[in-house]
C-alpha cells in the first residue's frame, strides 16, 4: 500500500512540472488600426473600434463592405459583425500584430494572414 501510495504522489507532483502554462501575450491595438488584406479577403480598422469587411471576390467594394465593432483584450480579438437583422460575434486570438503583419487564429484553429495595405 505503501508502494502504491508513494507512486500516486510521484506521479503527481511530476505531473506539476511536465504541466505549461501559456503566458497570454498583449498586443498594441494601435497596430491595427488600418487597412489590411489577405488575397481578396480586407479588413479596416478605426480607431474608434468599428471597421468593416469585403471581399472582392465576390465582387463586393470598399462602400458596399460589411459593418463591424471591434475590441482587442490582451490577445483576443472580437469582431460584433452587425447584419440587417442579426448580430454575429467572432473571436480570434491574435499571435502576431506588427506594423506590416496580422496573424490571428479563429475558434476552429484556422490560421488567417494579412498585410496592411495602409
Amino acid at each position: 500500500m505503501k508502494k502504491i501510495l508513494f507512486l500516486l504522489v510521484a506521479g503527481l507532483t511530476l505531473s506539476f512540472f511536465f504541466t505549461s502554462c501559456e503566458k497570454e501575450e498583449s498586443f498594441d491595438e494601435a497596430l491595427l488600426i488600418g487597412k489590411w488584406r489577405s488575397g481578396t479577403v480586407n479588413f479596416r480598422y478605426n480607431a474608434d473600434h468599428t471597421g468593416y469587411t469585403w471581399d472582392t471576390a465576390d465582387d463586393v467594394t470598399e462602400e458596399e463592405a460589411q459593418d463591424f465593432t471591434w475590441t482587442l483584450e490582451m490577445s483576443e480579438l472580437t469582431h460584433i459583425n452587425i447584419g440587417e437583422v442579426t448580430v454575429v460575434p467572432k473571436v480570434y486570438k491574435i499571435t502576431e500584430l506588427t506594423a506590416t503583419t496580422l496573424k490571428y487564429r479563429d475558434s476552429f484553429s484556422v490560421t488567417h494572414s494579412f498585410t496592411k495595405t495602409n
